[in-house]
């Protein structure tokens, strides 16, 4: 469920947070004194409205295996595809539904990759070092 809620940040404009460090299953938000109180503040109105999705899951609205979450983050070619076949609208796979159309809006490049398949199965696709030699 951490990386759901972390994936699901993404399409509500925040860089996904630490996963599981220094505890497993566990979200790390480090806030900065950078950040604005309206920062703060829209970081805050997200997870509010990540914690009603997950509501609608428990509450049988939407399947544990197809929601916003399970299919965060949402690119715009995914959003914009002629077949749309999810129980959500897309306004809230886009994280824009209750928003003004003319709020910035960060739109992931790639969606889901089987994150825990990739750290365990590293591969280089470096050249090789003899192909540097003079």
């Amino acid at each position: 469920m951490a990386e759901d809620v972390a994936k699901r940040l993404m399409d509500y404009g925040f860089h996904a947070p630490t996963l599981s460090f220094p505890v497993v299953n566990t979200l790390m938000v480090e806030p900065t004194e950078s950040e604005t109180l309206a920062e703060l503040d829209r970081f805050i109105d997200a997870m509010i409205a990540i914690r009603e999705e997950v509501r609608q899951i428990e509450n049988g609205v939407w399947p544990q295996d197809n929601n916003p979450l399970k299919h965060a983050p949402h690119t715009a070619a995914s959003l914009m595809a002629v077949d749309w076949d999810r129980p959500y609208s897309r306004e809230v796979g886009a994280a824009q539904a209750g928003r003004p159309l003319s709020s910035v809006k960060y739109w992931p490049q790639v969606g889901r990759v089987d994150n825990v398949y990739g750290d365990r199965n590293l591969f280089c696709s470096c050249v090789p070092l003899s192909d540097y030699a003079s």
